[in-house]
């Protein structure tokens, strides 16, 4: 029987008080609550061509950026914001997830695979995610996985090796909707991370609001540019009298199309920083950008032409400190899709090789097949240790810039051979689209490619 079917509801948000505080309780009263809607079936069953989105694979598109809402503000300028508390250490370094860490491994996995896994062929098609599917992503309480609890979140650590999990059980039903669903739970993340108490009483409460009416959010560092070097951004912030004006263009932008909040990343002063930047500012405007893979995270181009922002539009330190913790945390969530995205390789091959005949016997009887099963497994490994051990550095407050540098190549090298590899073994089948595995090897290539966007 589902573990969907069997949850139970209690106290609020449908589970006990007690756990009302922590990431497992909030995700199982979120699947709880869709159970009983019919959002499964509709997922399942709705069609992208149906819903009323632009298509960017034909045509593509160009139009201002998403200015729905107005941010009220709130909070004390120049006063610190709330930080999460580093997760406590114990000192031995074990994979072995604990209790909650594996409950939350599990009720994400089987949403990945009720919800995600059967409307990814379609996303990636129409590159876009189905209204529903992003809908029920906020019902398990996604955007908010990364706060505190004092800020309207669901934990009260830092929770670096929770969004890791999450973001590697999302992926094993596609990497594009994984990066659709985990866009603007990214956005807030920043925010709790390094926002002041203004910035965070301004925009957190829109995104932990119970109605539906979570805003997309996007985070914006990469560009589209030859050699492109996240850390040198040529987006560019000058001073002005009340603030600064932001000059350039951002590409590979999840959903920029619908976000209502941009995190910038632009040079100010020789560093790198990070800007907070309203959809409804003067300037902005979002053209498609389909990419090779990942399509299902709807990318765009967002362009800036002389948008004005604020002196407090600053997201964190000017020195380029908040910056570079930033893209080391997207990095590590790039290296849990890429592992999450290889289980799913590995899973598919396995029985595959083996029901598979070929001059009579199965193709996994052959040494050349069976070893390059092996090696995926192997390597597969491999990146998640590497990537749990940064992650796990990152949520005691440790400095991770090793772990993650070694896990990202690990995940760029390696998950590009394992989507490789993956087409391989399939043969013929594995260059159609009735096999899920090329496009699992379209998406690995983003990992080597891919900066901001998601973070944990």
């Amino acid at each position: 029987m589902s573990l969907i079917s069997n949850l139970k509801p209690g106290g609020k948000h449908g589970v006990p008080s007690s756990e009302s505080r922590d990431p497992i309780g909030y995700l199982v009263a979120g699947l709880n609550r869709l159970a009983q809607t019919d959002l499964l079936d509709k997922v399942r069953l709705r069609k992208p061509a149906e819903q009323a989105v632009f298509s960017v694979t034909r045509s593509g598109f160009k139009t201002i950026t998403n200015a729905s809402r107005t941010f009220a503000k709130a909070g004390k300028k120049g006063q610190p914001g709330t930080r999460p508390t580093p997760a406590a250490a114990s000192g031995v370094f074990d994979l072995t997830p604990g209790e909650d860490e594996q409950m939350l491994v599990d009720v994400v996995t089987e949403y990945a695979e009720e919800l995600v896994r059967p409307a990814a062929a379609e996303a990636d098609k129409a590159c876009a995610a189905p209204d529903e599917l992003l809908k029920a992503s906020l019902e398990i309480g996604l955007p908010i996985l990364g706060l505190p609890e004092a800020l309207g979140g669901v934990s009260e650590e830092r929770s670096a090796m929770a969004g890791t999990l999450v973001a590697e059980a999302l992926a094993k039903g596609d990497m594009g909707l994984a990066v659709a669903t985990l866009a603007p739970g990214s956005v807030a993340t920043a925010i709790g991370l390094w926002g002041t108490d203004a910035q965070q009483q301004t925009y957190l409460p829109a995104f932990s609001a119970e109605d539906g009416t979570v805003p997309a959010a996007a985070l914006a560092l990469n560009e589209p540019t030859v050699l492109f070097d996240v850390l040198s951004p040529s987006t560019t912030a000058g001073r002005t009298a009340d603030g600064y004006v932001l000059n350039g263009a951002k590409s590979l932008v999840a959903r920029g199309d619908s976000a209502e909040l941009f995190v910038v990343g632009a040079e100010l002063d020789g560093a790198p920083v990070l800007f907070l930047v309203e959809s409804s500012t003067e300037g902005l405007s979002v053209e498609g950008d389909p990419a090779m893979g990942v399509r299902a995270a709807s990318m765009t181009k967002l362009v800036l032409e002389d948008v004005k922002v604020s002196a407090d539009a600053v997201l964190g330190e000017t020195d380029g400190s908040t910056y570079t913790e930033c893209v080391r945390l997207s990095r590590l969530a790039w290296c849990a899709l890429a592992v999450g995205t290889g289980q799913a390789v590995l899973d598919y091959v396995t029985p595959y090789v083996k029901e598979r005949e070929a001059f009579g016997e199965p193709i996994a009887n052959r040494q050349s097949v069976a070893f390059m099963v092996a090696n995926i497994a192997i390597e597969l490994q491999g990146m998640r240790l590497l990537t749990y051990r940064a992650a796990s550095r990152a949520a005691a407050g440790k400095d991770f810039s090793r772990e993650v540098a070694l896990a990202r190549k690990a995940c760029t090298d390696k998950g590009m051979q394992i989507g490789l590899d993956g087409v391989q073994l399939l043969g013929g089948h594995g260059f159609v689209k009735e096999h899920p595995v090329e496009r699992w090897y379209r998406d690995l290539r983003a990992i080597g490619i891919m900066e901001g966007t998601v973070l944990v």
